[in-house]
């Protein structure tokens, strides 16, 4: 297959997606390659990202409209956080007697950690934004029309 029809044939439809996340994707201006590995990782961690909401307190909640909004925004965090953890894959040192499963599995491992940091730190924004009018501005300006 030729690179173009690859590239056609994971093209993400914004108009399929949830209105929010097609949100942030035009809001953080995504480039168009990193459409379907944001998709992606929407599927897969909604899960996990509706256990971190869950736990939070209402006067956060309410810093957003809903859910949706908020898994929207941990999504494209996620994306370029990870593909930065990619980009760094090709740098590191590991030790010689390493075999190529133990180099995946500890990538593997790193990437984890790094999503379910995003999760965490995003929880932590929103409870700093309900003291600090400035961050629950940046907040809301993703969503407003």
């Amino acid at each position: 297959m030729s690179e173009t029809q690859n590239n056609e044939a994971t093209k993400v439809d914004l108009e399929l997606i949830s209105p929010e996340l097609r949100q942030v994707i035009t809001f953080d201006d995504v480039p168009e390659e990193l459409h379907n590995m944001v998709v992606s990782i929407h599927e897969v961690t909604e899960e996990a990202v509706r256990e971190a909401w869950d736990t939070l307190p209402a006067s956060a909640q309410n810093i957003l409209d809903n859910f949706e909004q908020f898994h929207a925004l941990i999504s494209v965090s996620q994306a370029f956080a990870g593909v930065g953890t990619m980009e760094e894959f090709t740098t590191m040192d590991f030790p010689a007697d390493m075999s190529d499963e133990e180099k995946e599995d500890y990538r593997a491992q790193l990437l984890d950690k790094v999503l379910s940091n995003c999760i965490r730190d995003m929880v932590k924004q929103i409870k700093k934004a309900r003291r600090d009018a400035i961050l629950k501005r940046d907040f809301k300006d993703v969503f407003k029309k």
